[in-house]
């Protein structure tokens, strides 16, 4: 009998998701915002996505062995509800609350969950619902989908899971050990969120922001020393600026934020607009400074030992999607190689958890090649929601997209990229892609100003072929999925400007053709027609929404856009009055 695991993340209420393991096989992995049109899903659970997985794999719910689920209850016997109340004693009712009653999220969840699994025709007498730690969810998905044979060090870091914010361990065998945990309101996590919320965007949402507006500003003019230190293999958050509860709270328009208005006295009122300027550009730079300092002072501390040994790590976690700090990881001596989880944030737990129990249970999990595991369309059903679509597509079916599309791109025309199965995770991969050419001038802004609408200091990112990384980098490591950023070399800055952020680097995908075919070819052709085998890659969405799901939501998209040119597998969508590309002539 086949073993069949569906994980299922949602625990703490934003980017609930679905994942499902077949005989250690990872069949499909989804996140519920693409499906309901709403951004990190908040307080939803993953039901579109459960029934997704459960289609794809051509399954009833009763050929699933365990639902596991990224949340577990935490004994009031172990130090973490303890530490939580005592570094949170200004807020007595939240205190005692974690000693009394520090299992209610967990329970309350796990309600929802067996409601979600009600709503998928699931009988509860006959599931078996398993709960896995958060953390250990985390470090599942990082070292079980690394691949890696080795003794593999295990990071994760993010804002807080039930208690823990930080986990230091290590696999060996297939076995995780823990080594040590921090726990709230002790959170790089929640130290860097609260900065976010500062620097005028939504915490969970707009970190990455924070780390592309840093290259702009100097760390040096603003000592954030006083927010957080690290010492006797201890990390402690200063809960009088950040991380803070309750009354300690800075208030605005009937909104609590992470910080205190103590850190508004000393560092002025919080940015607000579209506008990266003096301070503010200095304030992300010293934010992340001190993020990366911190972190790599951790990870030496705990983790210095297993590194110096094998060279391998696996880091997961919200944090890990910070591809700065992942650039200094590898840049360490003793760094063979690192495994960044590419769905690090909570919707990765599905994965995780999943993963966890599968090991639990004997039957090792594959290691994670791609992320091209969502739901995937027919010519036919590309053509069904063109006639369906109130604006009335002009479409045609071509028979040589790469070679057409390289054209298109290479005449400097951003194109709306639509194939194969949805990516999962937060980067777009070449399945729901807006594409440019990086050499074309301007490109970049261009699409800025007409599609995303995007902050402008945020940086575009080129995809390339697994012949260009080790030219273009300076350092060469494998880089599926937009989970570091590298220095690139002279000679490339001038020849794909477009995709080289304000410091020097690109954050890139660096792909090998099984993975994905035709986006391969796509680039080979740019590679003719320009000399660079690169294509400036951002993911297929406007400001605010989630990555495009279905054909549906492309041509809505599409529609709302300045866009000219959307392919869909072999669907080519062209707007009245652009160039209609009838041959290759």
């Amino acid at each position: 009998m086949a073993l069949t695991i569906l994980g299922l993340s949602g625990a703490v209420s934003h980017d609930p998701s679905a994942a499902l393991y077949i005989d250690g096989k990872l069949v499909a992995a989804v996140e519920e915002e693409r499906f309901v049109r709403d951004k990190h899903a908040k307080n939803r659970m993953p039901y579109e996505s459960a029934k997704f997985c459960l289609e794809q794999a051509g399954i009833k719910p009763s050929d699933v062995d365990v639902v596991a689920i990224p949340f577990a209850p935490i004994s009031i016997l172990e130090k973490a509800r303890w530490h939580y109340a005592k570094r949170y004693a200004y807020a007595p009712d939240r205190a005692l609350d974690a000693i009394l009653l520090g299992n209610r999220r967990y329970k309350r969840y796990y309600k929802r969950i067996e409601w979600c699994l009600q709503q998928l025709g699931f009988d509860l007498k006959k599931t078996k619902i398993q709960p896995v730690e958060h953390h250990l969810a985390h470090a599942s998905s990082a070292y079980h989908c690394s691949g890696f044979k080795e003794k593999t060090a295990i990071l994760g870091i993010d804002g807080k899971g039930e208690y823990a914010t930080t986990f230091f361990g290590y696999g060996e065998n297939g076995k995780i050990h823990k080594i040590k945990e921090f726990y709230d309101p002790d959170s790089l996590g929640g130290l860097y969120g609260a900065l976010t919320e500062y620097l005028g965007f939504d915490m969970l949402d707009g970190e990455f922001k924070v780390m592309g507006m840093a290259p702009y500003g100097d760390a040096s003019k603003y000592d954030f020393s006083r927010l957080a230190k690290f010492e006797n293999g201890e990390l402690i958050i200063n809960t009088d600026y950040v991380n803070v509860i309750g009354f300690r709270r800075y208030k605005e328009k009937g909104k609590g934020y992470y910080f205190s208005p103590k850190l508004i006295e000393w560092l002025g009122p919080k940015r607000e607009g579209d506008i990266a300027d003096d301070p503010y550009i200095h304030y992300a730079a010293s934010i992340q400074a001190l993020f990366e300092k911190l972190a790599l002072e951790m990870m030496d501390y705990y983790l210095g030992d297993i590194l110096r040994e094998t060279g391998k790590i696996a880091f997961a976690g919200g944090c890990a999607l910070n591809v700065k700090l992942n650039q200094k990881i590898i840049s360490r001596p003793e760094v063979k190689e690192l495994f960044v989880q590419p769905a690090s944030s909570d919707a990765g737990t599905a994965v995780g958890a999943a993963a966890y129990v599968s090991h639990q249970r004997g039957v090792p999990v594959e290691k994670m090649e791609h992320v091209y595991l969502g739901p995937e369309y027919s010519n036919e059903d590309v053509i069904a929601a063109c006639a369906r679509h109130e604006s009335k597509p002009q479409w045609r079916k071509i028979d040589n997209v790469p070679e057409l599309i390289g054209k298109v791109l290479a005449d400097g025309n951003p194109v709306a990229w639509f194939q194969g199965r949805m990516e999962f995770g937060p980067r777009a991969l070449g399945g729901r892609s807006i594409l440019g050419c990086p050499s074309v001038p301007g490109v970049a802004d261009r699409i800025n100003a007409q599609i995303k609408f995007r902050e402008r200091w945020r940086p575009f990112c080129p995809s390339m072929l697994d012949t260009v990384g080790p030219q273009m980098f300076k350092i060469d490591h494998p880089a599926p999925f937009m989970t570091f950023t590298f220095e690139v070399n002279e000679e490339w800055k001038t020849r794909v400007p477009e995709v080289v952020h304000e410091d020097g680097t690109s954050r890139a995908q660096v792909l090998k053709r099984e993975y994905n075919p035709r986006y391969y070819d796509l680039m080979k052709e740019l590679e003719k027609l320009t000399g660079n085998g690169v294509a400036l890659n951002t993911s297929l969405n406007r400001r605010g929404e989630p990555m495009i799901c279905s054909p549906t939501d492309a041509l809505n998209m599409f529609y709302g856009s300045d866009l000219q040119y959307l392919i869909m597998q072999d669907i080519l969508v062209v707007k009245e009055g652009a160039a209609p590309y009838d041959s290759l002539g």
